[in-house]
């Protein structure tokens, strides 16, 4: 296993150790069961999707759970005895559970079982608090008030 040393970048980028943190985590909790395959793909600037394939799982079978920047999706087959005798068994069967880490301001948008296929939509939505904004420097502000520039710079202007 291929262990990255983060220690180097650690005692020079601040704020930064929950990122690390993951990485490091993600590469031990990961690394043996492949079950079920999945794609994410970028659908957008501030979009995404989560495509897992389930096939012979009914939506009553899974549980999708998002939580503070943790999606879980979680699928338990019922006990159904079968009718006749197994020759082969290629389809699995088990159950599973994959996480996901989501970046902050990222929430489940969308979720549809189709095909076999369990598609989960995501969407990254930053507040207006958080979006950049431009500064002035100096005196030479000009504030916006209702779509209308204030009377004092406007009889300055």
């Amino acid at each position: 296993m291929n262990r990255i040393d983060f220690s180097p970048y650690r005692r020079t980028m601040v704020g930064f150790d929950r990122l690390f943190d993951m990485i490091e985590n993600q590469a031990r909790v990961q690394g043996g069961d492949k079950y079920p395959p999945f794609n994410i793909e970028r659908r957008g600037s501030d979009a995404y999707r989560i495509t897992l394939a389930v096939a012979g799982f009914k939506p009553a079978d899974i549980d999708i759970t998002a939580q503070a920047n943790l999606l879980v999706v979680k699928g338990q087959k019922p006990d159904e005895s079968a009718e006749g005798e197994f020759l082969h068994v290629g389809i699995a069967q088990r159950g599973f559970e994959r996480r996901f880490e989501l970046a902050d301001y990222v929430r489940v948008a969308n979720a549809d079982l189709a095909d076999g296929l369990l598609v989960i939509d995501l969407v990254r939505e930053v507040p207006e608090a958080m979006k950049p904004k431009k500064i002035a420097i100096g005196g030479n502000t000009l504030t916006v008030v209702d779509g209308q520039k204030d009377s004092a710079e406007a009889a300055a202007a």
